[in-house]
This record gives structure tokens, sequence and C-alpha cells, in this order.
């Protein structure tokens, strides 16, 4: 039987019932980011002000690290690096962008796919490759006049080819809009091609400029992969800090030098926010989509330039690929399967291959569903305002958190004797979480963005129909927001197929994977073995990401058939 209450105030009920229940989903994935992002930050923090025994250090630890000769020179090297990539890979992509979208060169669509065939790879497969083309056996070793592979100028080659992918799509995205009233006026007005580029196409695309340079700058200066097999004696922070907690065990150092990476990083996201204020919107509601006209000079220029620079990213993506299947670099280049026998070789053998395969596909499965509640509880319900605003700074933490600092983090703060949850530390469980919330800010802000696009008029309904949130979270929103789930697990499944940085610190021997059995492999001189472990890494993520276009295309089609194709 109903309560008097139930009976009197069924609509109360009703919506305090909603209203606790979003709360409760709003406070949980908060205390899980937290749990898993804030705790092991303030660990590192508190690691850093600790001496070995556990007793308070104060400043002692930063004073000791900035008073070592070696340390300091790895940060300089790490900056210079930083800046020097930086400065080649962005100039690069914006041209490479240009000719992207702003001719019509033929054959655009190929060379963008082969512009992003690095986000396949792990940042090791360049380097690898780098090493059969110019190392002490290199084919084209002769082309460095005596020089070494082995150092900075070979980090900035294998840096280069794994940054620049990401600054052509942020440098894309700025120049696909634009207005062409603008070039319109500026060509009636008597200005040439080059004026025009230089007056609009620049201005307009400043801050997709600074924002590639920023993303570029973090990327390299946390990069383990790259100095790990190319870094030769030119030491950088990356790889100290692996040095200093795997192999000298100085957890207070490693953390300072952890906090020494995050900063400038930190400070990257916050210039980038500064500028994103003033950002000005390239499209108004009157403005004309350009659109490039035919020119033939600057068509053909274009193709000249993008087929240049597509050479060298297919050279190192088919040298690392096809070395995997030569019988002896480079004195028998007979073909062989013998490289993929990795139970013969260091590195955990096949079960560190399908390791990463589990967890890639758990990594995409719970991160995607993680990303789209967080998105919804941030965009959509009304309920724990405090906890929401909370969750919207937890989601946009891992932003400014290098993946080698938050694998430090679950170092210290799992791996403690004192914590309940030190049984997790070197399972796949605890790799998963990490590499989640390693990329929790661009799934959060993918799902985000889908949902900023649904009228507030489909919950206003809902509650004047007295339909549970849930209800139409299932019918609606879910259904609607589905090509953006899946670009987010196709995401996710990559990005945990190819991550390394996080991952070096955590993974245990018994459960090994793929990327980490890279390094193994190369350490102990089994090039050829890493080399096919890279390849099936490229495969894996090619293969995913297809079936997730696939399927997309296939649900959408099905059952959105309203959606524009």
């Amino acid at each position: 039987m109903l309560s008097l209450a139930q009976r009197w105030f069924p609509a109360a009920l009703r919506v305090d019932g909603e209203r606790l229940a979003g709360a409760a989903l709003a406070w949980t994935l908060l205390g899980l980011l937290a749990l898993a992002l804030g705790l092991p930050l303030l660990f590192i923090l508190g690691k850093s002000v600790l001496t070995m025994d556990g007793d308070f250090a104060g400043l002692g630890n930063f004073t000791e690290v900035l008073a070592s000769p070696g340390l300091m020179r790895a940060a300089g090297n790490s900056l210079l690096l930083a800046l020097t990539v930086s400065a080649l890979v962005v100039p690069s992509a914006f041209a490479f962008a240009w000719a992207l979208c702003r001719s019509r060169a033929p054959g655009k669509g190929m060379f963008r796919q082969i512009a992003l065939l690095p986000l396949l790879a792990p940042s090791l497969l360049p380097a690898i490759s780098l090493v059969y083309l110019f190392g002490n056996q290199g084919l084209l070793k002769g082309w460095l006049g005596g020089g070494s592979v082995y150092g900075f100028w070979g980090m900035v080659a294998g840096e280069a080819f794994y940054a620049f992918p990401y600054a052509l799509m942020l440098l894309s995205t700025s120049l696909s809009v634009a207005d062409a009233r603008l070039y319109e006026a500026a060509r009636a007005m008597g200005a040439g091609a080059w004026r025009r580029f230089a007056t609009i196409t620049l201005p307009g695309a400043r801050y997709g400029l600074a924002s590639s340079a920023l993303l570029v700058f973090t990327l390299v200066l946390t990069d383990f992969g790259v100095p790990k097999v190319v870094g030769g004696d030119c030491n950088v922070l990356a790889v100290e800090a692996f040095k200093q907690v795997v192999g000298q065990q100085n957890f207070p150092r490693g953390a300072v030098v952890g906090l020494m990476l995050l900063l400038p990083a930190v400070l990257s996201c916050f210039i980038e926010r500064a500028m994103s204020r003033r950002q000005r919107a390239a499209l108004s509601a009157r403005s004309t989509p350009f659109s490039p006209s035919r020119a033939p000079a600057r068509d053909a220029a274009a193709l000249v330039m993008l087929a240049i620079m597509a050479m060298p990213l297919l050279a190192l993506m088919g040298v690392g690929v096809g070395a995997s299947f030569i019988k002896y670099w480079p004195y028998d280049l007979s073909l062989t399967l013998a490289h993929y026998r990795f139970d013969q070789v260091d590195g955990g053998g096949w079960g560190a291959y399908f390791n990463s395969l589990e967890m890639a596909a758990a990594t995409a499965l719970i991160g995607a569903t993680l990303a789209f509640l967080g998105a919804y509880c941030c965009e959509k319900l009304p309920a724990a305002p405090l906890a929401r605003g909370m969750l919207r700074f937890f989601a946009m933490l891992p932003m400014a958190v290098p993946g080698l600092v938050l694998g430090l983090g679950y170092v210290f703060f799992f791996n403690h004797p004192d914590n309940p949850l030190n049984g997790l530390y070197g399972g796949l469980a605890l790799m998963t979480a990490c590499t989640v919330v390693h990329f929790y800010t661009t799934a959060h802000l993918t799902i985000a963005t889908a949902l900023k696009q649904m009228d507030g008029e489909f919950e206003a309904v809902a509650a004047a129909l007295k339909v549970p949130f849930w209800i139409t979270l299932r019918r609606v929103t879910l259904p609607v927001c589905l090509p953006a789930l899946l670009d987010v697990s196709r995401f996710l499944f990559v990005s945990a197929m190819t991550t390394l940085s996080a991952l070096v610190f955590i993974a245990g021997p018994e459960r090994s994977l793929a990327a980490v059995a890279i390094v193994t492999m190369d350490d102990a001189g089994d090039t050829a073995a890493a080399a096919a472990m890279a390849t099936l890494i490229v495969l894996s993520s090619a293969l995913a990401s297809l079936a997730a276009s696939l399927l997309s295309r296939r649900l959408v089609g099905r059952g959105q058939p309203w959606r524009p194709r």
C-alpha cells in the first residue's frame, strides 16, 4: 500500500528521487576521479618533500636536484629538444594543413591519412626506424657524414614524426573555417595572394598555431620512447625520471623530476586557456564558408609540397614495419616471420601483446562509459552543483598532467605498503584506470560537445511528462551521441595500444604490455623483434579504427536516418 506521503506528494517524491540519483551519480564519478587522479598527484608532491627514509626534508630534495649537474643538463636538453621540435613541426604542419584546406590539390584525402599514420604507432617505432636507416648498420648511415643518429638530432627526427599529426589536426581545424567575404573584399581591393595570406590567413590561424606549439612542446618534453631508443649520451628529464624511480629506487628525487615535468605542462595549459578567451569566432551567422577556387599553379605547388612532406612519414613507418619481416638487416634482406616468435626473446612474449589488447578493449569500454556519464552530469543534470563543478575541474586536469607524471603518481600512491589498494599494483585493472585517466579530458570534451548540440527542450519535455532522466538518457541522449561515443571508444583503444610514458612505471613483469615489451626488447638488442611488436600495435590500431568507422556508419545509417551523412 502507498504511504500517506506517496499518495499526497507523488511528484515531489519523484523529483527528490531523481535529484538523489543524479547527485549520487555525480559524487560517485567525482570520487573515482579523485581516487584515480587527485590522490596520485598529491602523493608526488608529498614524496618530493620526504627523505628516502620517510622523514620530512622540506625543500632539500629540490636543492639537491638543482645542484646536480647531470639533472640540470637533462633539463636543458629537454627544453632545447622541445623548442627545436616545436620550431620544426609547427611550420611544417601549418604548410601541410594549408595545402589540405586551402587548395584543390588532388589526393588530399590520401595525404591526410598518411600524415595521421603516426597516431597508430607508439613513439618507439620512428626511433627504431631511424636506427635501421642511420644506425651503426643503417642503410643510409653514410648520409650522416660520420655523425651518429644517437643523440640530440636523432631525437629531434623521431619526435618530429611522433608530434606532427597532433599539430596537423589542430591546424587543419583552424584553417578549415574561414569567412569567404574577407578574401573577396581583399581581392577586390587589389591584395595579392601573399598579402591575403599575411593579413587574413595567418591572423585567423594564430590561436591554432599557438595551441599546436604548446601541444608539441608538452608532448616532446614528456615523451619517453624516442629518447630511450636514440637518445644516446644526450640525457633528458623523461629518461632521468625513469632511471631515478625504476633504476635507482630514489623516489624523492624522481618525484622532484616529475614536478619539473609537470610545471611546463601546467603553464602551457594556462597559456592556452588565456588565449582561448581572446579567440573570436571565425564564422558568424552572416559568414560565407570559404571554399578554395581552382588555381593550377597553386594546386600543383600544394601537391608537390604534400608529396615531399609525406615521403619521410611513409619512409619511417614503412622501414619500421618492413624491417620486422627482414631476416638480418641490412645484410640478408630475405623475408621471414622469425622476429614474431616473441616467446624466444625478452619482453613477455605474445602474452604482452594480448595483455595490451585486453587493456585497450577495457579502456575503450570503461573510459567511454565514464566519460559519457561524466559529461552528462556536467551538461544535463541540475543536481549536486558542487559535485558537478568539481567534476568539471577533474575532467580538465588530465590535460595538464603528462603521462610520465601520472605514472609516477601511481607508483607512489598504489605501491605504498599501507594503501589497501596495493594489490592492484602491476595488474591490468590499475593500468586500465591509469590509461582512462590519462586520456579522459579528450574523451570528456568530445562527448560534452555532442551533448551541447542537443537542445535542452529534450530534458524539459521529459520533466513535464514526468519521465526520469535515466529513461531520457537511454532512449534519447545515448542514441543521439552514439557517433561521438564510438569516436571516443576508438580514440581510447588506439591510445591505450600506443601509450608508453605512464604505463612503463606500473606494468608488472607478469603483466607486461606490448609498448613496454618494445623497450625491453630494444634494451636486449632484439631490435627486429621490437619492430615486429610495434608493427602489431599499428595493425591492431588500424583494424580497430576501421571497425569503429564501419560500425558507426552502420548503426547511424540504420538507427538515425535523420542524421546527414
